[in-house]
């Protein structure tokens, strides 16, 4: 299966609605739903399961996303814990983890976008 650019784009756009709609929930503009957190429901993890698993499933690269957007999602759901407990600053101040995670996501993408070319 040959990736192209198109593909990897959707993804970032995917990360983008992702922090995008945790960052409504922790301004108060919007209500948490479940799948957002859930790798299964969220859909930058339904992307990763039927573009980046079947194409590149065994490369590290793919593993190593895997685990880092479960660490992303994680985080945001710990975040919005926070907020529901009456941390709010806090839990705003958390968004910073979840762009790191988002950033090594990002890079990761870059890798396997790389492959993905070179194939």
């Amino acid at each position: 299966m040959n990736l192209s650019s198109l593909d990897f784009q959707q993804a970032r756009i995917k990360q983008v609605l992702f922090k995008s709609r945790l960052r409504s929930v922790l301004y108060g503009v919007r209500e948490a739903d479940d799948g957002l957190f859930s790798l299964r429901d969220n859909p930058l993890g339904q992307w990763f399961e039927a573009v980046i698993r079947p194409a590149y499933g065994a490369r590290p690269e793919a593993h190593e996303l895997e685990r880092a957007l479960q660490r992303m999602l994680d985080t945001g759901q710990e975040l919005v814990k926070q907020y529901r407990r009456g941390q709010i600053e806090e839990a705003r101040a958390g968004l910073d983890r979840v762009d790191a995670h988002a950033a090594r996501i990002e890079s990761l993408l870059q890798a396997l976008e790389q492959a993905a070319n070179a194939a």
